[in-house]
């Protein structure tokens, strides 16, 4: 089973999160995509830019934070945060 636990923050608080699991057969990279389109529909974002940092936090803690800098749309907190927290 593969889930993601997506966090949005503003001043140090988390004001939302959601974890989306997958038990399919998709590549890790799919799942993680998949993952981050349903959290953005049910948080009533864009799609957040994936940076340089951003891959290669991902790639190194399986964790990654996403600014304003990474939205093509204004967002109402400070940063989202994305992190794997079981994958099988």
């Amino acid at each position: 089973m593969f889930r993601l636990w997506a966090k949005t923050f503003k001043d140090t608080r988390m004001i939302r999160d959601m974890v989306v699991d997958d038990d399919g057969t998709d590549t890790r990279t799919h799942k993680v995509f998949a993952a981050i389109e349903r959290i953005c529909n049910d948080f009533d974002l864009s799609k957040p830019v994936w940076l340089d940092k951003n891959i290669n936090e991902f790639k190194r803690f399986s964790k990654t934070r996403f600014y304003q800098d990474n939205f093509i749309d204004s967002i109402d907190f400070d940063y989202l945060e994305i992190h794997v927290i079981d994958e099988d």
